[in-house]
């Protein structure tokens, strides 16, 4: 029996917490805000968010690119790719600065509920074809918590 390429099953399925039996989605987003955090623990705030920015860039590209690779194996959006979800949260963590605990836990819960709810077009980006369209929703509901978190900081 064949077997998606290595390297493409351990980034799409989050370093194996996609194997989650429940809740793959959040267990791949929380992994992601421990791996923020610990590099929060090292970084100063502005290579944290240069940081950050890039691990966002550069795990999109390689999400869409392994999430094609596994399609094959696994089908259209399987549960265990969670990538995207850890995309997703590492959004609006690009503003947050190390040690504001109310904007790391608000960045995983707006995450989430943008995810699961799927409001203002994210359900439409899941449309989009194979790893794109795997990716784009998550990224669409991280960009609305983003926007939350600015304006929340903005107002308080």
């Amino acid at each position: 029996m064949k077997r998606p390429p290595l390297i493409a099953h351990i980034l799409t399925t989050g370093f194996g917490s996609g194997y989650c039996p429940v809740a793959p989605g959040t267990a791949g987003a929380v992994l992601a805000v421990v791996l923020w955090w610990l590099a929060s623990l090292w970084l100063t705030p502005v290579t944290l968010f240069w940081s950050t920015l890039a691990v966002v860039i550069l795990f999109t590209v390689l999400g869409v690119i392994c999430t094609n690779q596994v399609i094959p194996f696994w089908g259209e959006d399987p549960h265990r790719v969670v990538v995207d979800e850890m995309v997703g949260v590492w959004i609006p963590l690009v503003v947050v600065r190390p040690g504001e605990w109310e904007y790391i836990l608000a960045s995983l819960v707006l995450f989430r509920f943008f995810d699961i709810v799927k409001p203002l077009g994210v359900r439409k980006m899941e449309s989009l074809p194979g790893g794109m369209g795997v990716m784009a929703d998550d990224m669409l509901a991280g960009i609305y918590s983003l926007v939350i978190i600015l304006v929340a900081r903005w107002v308080l």
